[in-house]
C-alpha cells in the first residue's frame, strides 16, 4: 500500500493555489520527498531526520537484527526499540546505530533480547518529510519527533501524565556492529556525555556525544555490563535511565551532538549548532521566557531546528527544477534527489577535527572532511551528478580521499567513520578524482591526486592487482571475483591514462592506456562472453553466462559483458560488428531467468537479465544509442522509470546504495546518462518531465524542454540544441555548464534516427 506521508497535503495545496492564480508560486521541493521510499523490499533507506550531507541521522529502529533491517527500520516491523544518530542508507551491510534514546512511562515493556525495552506502533500515526520525523509509541502515548542540524540531532517527546523515563543506550548493537567500550557521565541535572566504541564493518569506531535536556531529571541510574571479546574483557557497556515527571502534552527536548573525534568535539559542535541560547524560548502559554528549567521552554526550539533542516533541503533540492509529470513522478524525483544527499556524510567536527585511518586526529585546512564512500556504486552516477549539483563538496571529497591516501597508504575503496572497510572491489576512487580534475573543479593537488592513484593502482598484493599486471587479466584459480576484477581495473586505468595525458605525462599515459585493454584478455570469442580464465590462459569449463558465480561480483556473465564504459566501440568490434552487438543487447532484456532459477538477493528489478537492482546494469539501457537504435534505449528507460520506481515503501527495486540508485532516476528523467562517467559525455535517453532547469554554480541554467512528453510520449522524434538541430547522440559537459537549452519533439511511437 502506499504510504500517505506529511508532505501530501502540502503538495496538493500548493498544486491547487497555482490552478487559482497567474503566477505559479515557487514550490517547496521539500514537500515532495517521501523518506518512506525504500524502506521496504530490498531498499533499505531510513525515514529518519539528517540534512543534506549530514553527520547525524537520527531515525527509528524497529530493534530486531536482520538484512532487512540494515537501515535500523523495516516498514513491515511494527515495533520502535529506539531512536540511534547514525545510520547508513541503503547499504547491504548492518553498522553504526550509535547512541540509542527510547522515552517510556512506567512500567515499560521489555522482551527477550536482542528486541529489549520497545513500543509497538501505527503508520497510522507516523510521518516523514525532508529533515524531519515523527512517531506515536502507541504501548506510551508518547509523541516522538525528530530533526537535526549537520552534526546535532534533536528529539521532541510529548508525554502523557506519567511517571516517565528516557532510556539511553550505549551497549545494544545491531547486525554487523559489537560494542567493545563506552562511557556515560551525568555532567549536571540536563547533561550527560559519553563515548562508544565499537567494530562491525568498521572495524574500529569511535563516537563521543553530548546530550542536554530541557528538563531536569528528578534521578537516574546508570548500569553497566563488562564486555567479553574472545572470552577476554574489552571494555564495558552502559545504560543510562533518566526519570521525569510529566503533565499531559508536556514536552521534553533532547539535544544531542556527536563527534569522531572527542567529547570535547562533540561540545563544540554542540555550541556552534545547538547552542542553548541559539532561538528565543517561549513558554507554553505563549509568554517570552528564558528559565531553561521550565518544563516546556526549549519546545519552540525544535521547531525551529526543523525549519533550518527543511530550509537546508529546499536550497539544495532546488538546484534541479522540474515541471510537468505526474505528482508520483515529481514526488520519485525529489525523493531520489533527496536520496543522493544522505551520503557521503560529513565527518570533520565543526573545528575541522577528524579521526583517521591512521587512529590519529587530523586537522582540516578550510574544508569537510568526508566519510561513508559506496565509491563501487556512486561513481557510476552520484558523483558524476554531484559535479554540478555539488562542485565545492566534490573538492573537499576529493581532498578527502587524498588525506585518507597519506594516512592509509592508499586511496580509499568503502571507507566508514575514518576505517577502510574494503567491501566491493576496484579502486574508485580514481574516476571521482579524474571526473573533478578533467571538469576543472576545486583547487586540490593534482600531482598529488595522481601519484595517488597510480600507487593505488601498483599495489601488487591487494586483491589480485599484481596478478592482473603481470597476466594482463586477474586469473580465476588465484582470486576470486576475478572477471569483475579485471574489468573494473581497467576501467580506473583508463582514468588515470586520461589524466596523466592532460597533465602531459605521455609515459605513464601509454602505460595505463595498455593496461586500460586488459578487458580484451577476458573476452572469449567462442562464447562470446567475458570469462574466467586461469593461470595458463585455458577457460573455465561448464561456463554459463547466467550462472552466478564466485568469480563474477554480485552479477553474472550476461550483466558484466558490457563494462567497457571506456571503449565500448571495441567491445562491439569484439562482438563482430553492430548487428550481432544489437542481438547480444536485445538477448538481455528478452533473455528471462527460468522459472526454477534461483537469483540472489542482488538480481532485483529483472528486464530478462537485465538487473536494474544493482548497479553492473546501470548503463547498459544506453548503448542501443552506439548502434543507431536509440528507440529501444528510450523504451527501457521509461520502463525502469515508470514501473520501478515507485511512490510507495516498496518503491525501489533494489538497495539504495548511498544514493547511486537514485542518481539514476535523476540523471535519467532529466533525459541524460553518464555511460562513462569520466567521459564528459552524457548519452540521450528520455525525458520524463516537460521542463527540467538545473541551477549551475556559475550562474548558468541547463534547461531541458519537452512540452509533449508523457507516459506515452516517450520517444524522441528530434533534438535542437540552442535552438539549432542536434546531430549527436550525446550532450557533452561543455554544453551543460554553459547554460545550453535542449529542446525535445517527443512522440508516441520510435522516431527517425536524429544523429549521425
Amino acid at each position: 500500500m502506499k504510504h500517505i506521508p506529511l508532505f501530501v497535503a502540502a503538495c496538493l495545496c500548493a498544486v491547487s493555489c497555482t490552478s487559482q492564480s497567474e503566477q505559479e508560486p515557487v514550490p517547496e521541493y521539500a514537500n515532495y520527498v517521501n523518506p518512506f521510499i525504500g524502506t521496504d523490499f530490498t531498499g533499505n533507506t531510513y525515514p529518519g531526520a539528517s540534512v543534506p550531507f549530514g553527520m547525524v541521522q537520527l531515525s527509528p529502529d524497529n530493534g530486531l537484527p536482520g538484512w532487512d533491517r540494515i537501515a535500523g527500520y523495516f516498514y513491515p516491523d511494527s515495533t520502535i526499540a529506539g531512536f540511534s544518530h547514525t545510520h547508513l542508507t541503503g547499504t547491504g551491510a548492518g553498522d553504526l546505530y550509535d547512541v540509542i534514546f527510547m522515552p517510556v512511562t512506567n512500567p515499560y515493556k521489555e522482551a527477550e533480547p536482542p528486541l529489549g525495552i520497545y513500543s509497538s506502533f501505527s503508520h497510522e500515526n507516523e510521518e516523514a518529510s525532508a529533515g524531519y520525523y515523527r512517531v506515536l509509541l502507541s504501548d506510551y502515548n508518547i509523541n516522538v519527533e525528530l530533526t537535526a542540524t549537520e552534526r546535532c540531532g534533536i528529539q521532541r517527546y510529548t508525554f502523557p501524565k506519567a511517571d516517565a523515563s528516557v532510556f539511553v543506550n550505549l551497549k545494544k548493537a545491531l547486525n554487523w556492529d559489537f560494542t567493545k567500550d563506552s562511557y556515560m557521565q551525568v555532567v549536571d541535572s540536563v547533561t550527560i556525555r559519553g563515548y562508544r566504541m565499537s567494530e562491525g564493518w568498521a572495524p574500529d569506531q569511535r563516537l563521543y556525544f553530548v546530550s542536554r535536556f530541557s528538563k531536569p531529571f528528578k534521578g537516574y541510574e546508570l548500569d553497566t555490563t563488562t564486555i567479553y571479546q574472545n572470552k577476554k574483557r574489552c571494555g564495558v557497556a552502559y545504560v543510562g535511565r533518566f526519570d521525569f515527571d510529566t503533565a499531559e502534552g508536556e514536552q521534553i527536548v533532547v539535544r544531542t551532538a556527536i563527534s569522531g573525534v572527542s567529547i570535547d568535539g562533540a561540545e563544540k559542535n554542540f555550541e556552534a549548532e545547538v547552542p542553548h541560547s541559539a532561538v528565543k524560548e517561549k513558554r507554553t502559554d505563549g509568554s517570552d521566557g528564558n528559565d531553561s528549567g521550565t518544563a516546556a521552554s526549549l519546545a519552540w526550539d525544535f521547531d525551529a531546528y526543523r525549519a533550518d533542516a527543511t530550509a537546508a533541503w529546499n536550497k539544495e533540492l532546488a538546484k534541479i527544477e522540474v515541471k510537468g509529470g505526474t505528482f508520483d513522478d515529481r514526488v520519485n524525483f525529489y525523493t531520489a534527489l533527496y536520496h543522493t544527499m544522505l551520503a557521503p556524510t560529513i565527518f570533520s567536527d565543526i573545528d575541522g577535527r577528524y579521526f583517521g585511518p591512521d587512529k590519529k586526529i587530523h586537522q582540516t585546512d578550510g574544508w569537510a572532511n568526508y566519510s561513508t564512500f559506496s565509491l563501487w556504486d556512486t561513481y557510476r552516477a552520484a558523483h558524476p551528478l554531484f559535479t554540478y549539483t555539488q562542485p565545492q563538496r566534490v573538492n573537499d571529497m576529493v581532498k578527502s580521499f587524498l588525506a585518507f591516501y597519506d594516512q592509509n597508504g592508499r586511496l580509499p575503496v568503502w571507507n566508514l567513520y575514518g576505517n577502510e572497510t574494503d567491501m566491493m572491489i576496484g579502486y574508485h576512487s580514481v574516476p571521482v578524482i579524474v571526473d573533478a580534475y578533467l571538469k576543472g573543479i576545486g583547487d586540490f593537488d593534482p600531482e598529488k591526486a595522481l601519484a595517488a592513484c597510480i600507487a593505488t593502482a601498483n599495489i601488487d598484493d591487494y586483491r589480485g592487482i599484481g596478478l592482473y599486471k603481470k597476466y594482463g587479466y586477474v586469473p580465476y584459480n588465484l582470486e576470486n571475483e576475478s572477471v569483475s576484477k579485471t574489468l573494473e581495473y581497467a576501467y580506473d586505468d583508463y582514468c588515470i591514462a586520461l589524466m596523466a595525458e592532460k597533465m602531459g605525462k605521455k609515459e605513464v599515459a601509454d602505460e595505463f592506456f595498455v593496461r586500460s585493454k586488459n578487458y580484451r584478455n577476458q573476452y572469449n570469442p567462442e562464447t562470446s562472453f567475458m570469462q574466467p580464465r586461469d593461470d595458463k590462459g585455458n577457460w573455465i569449463e561448464g561456463f554459463d553466462a547466467k550462472d552466478y558465480t564466485t568469480h563474477i561480483t554480485e552479477s553474472n556473465g550476461w550483466q558484466y559483458f558490457w563494462y567497457v564504459p571506456q571503449n565500448i566501440d571495441d567491445l562491439i568490434a569484439l562482438t563482430g560488428g553492430e548487428e550481432r552487438f544489437t542481438q547480444k543487447l536485445d538477448s538481455m532484456f528478452t533473455y528471462h531467468p527460468d522459472e526454477g532459477d534461483e537469483l540472489p538477493i542482488f538480481s532485483t528489478g529483472m528486464i530478462g537479465q537485465y538487473a536494474h537492482g544493482n548497479e553492473p546494469s546501470h548503463h547498459v539501457i544506453y548503448l542501443y544509442n552506439k548502434v543507431g537504435q536509440p528507440w529501444k534505449t528510450q523504451q527501457y528507460a521509461a520502463e525502469v522509470m515508470q514501473e520501478l520506481y515507485r511512490n510507495e515503501p516498496a518503491g525501489l527495486c533494489g538497495n539504495e546504495d548511498c544514493g547511486q540508485m537514485s542518481a539514476w532516476y535523476v540523471m535519467s528523467a532529466m533525459g541524460f546518462y553518464p555511460v562513462d562517467p569520466v567521459s564528459r559525455t552524457y548519452e540521450i535517453g528520455t525525458p520524463l518531465f516537460t521542463e527540467v532547469k538545473m541551477h549551475l554554480a556559475n550562474g548558468k541554467v541547463f534547461t531541458v524542454l519537452a512540452p509533449k512528453a508523457s507516459r506515452q510520449n516517450i520517444y524522441v522524434q528530434s533534438v535542437k540544441v540552442n535552438g539549432e538541430p542536434y546531430r549527436k547522440s550525446y550532450f557533452t559537459h561543455e554544453q551543460i555548464m554553459s547554460g545550453a537549452t535542449v529542446e525535445f519533439e517527443m512522440g508516441d511511437r520510435p522516431g527517425k534516427v536524429w544523429y549521425e
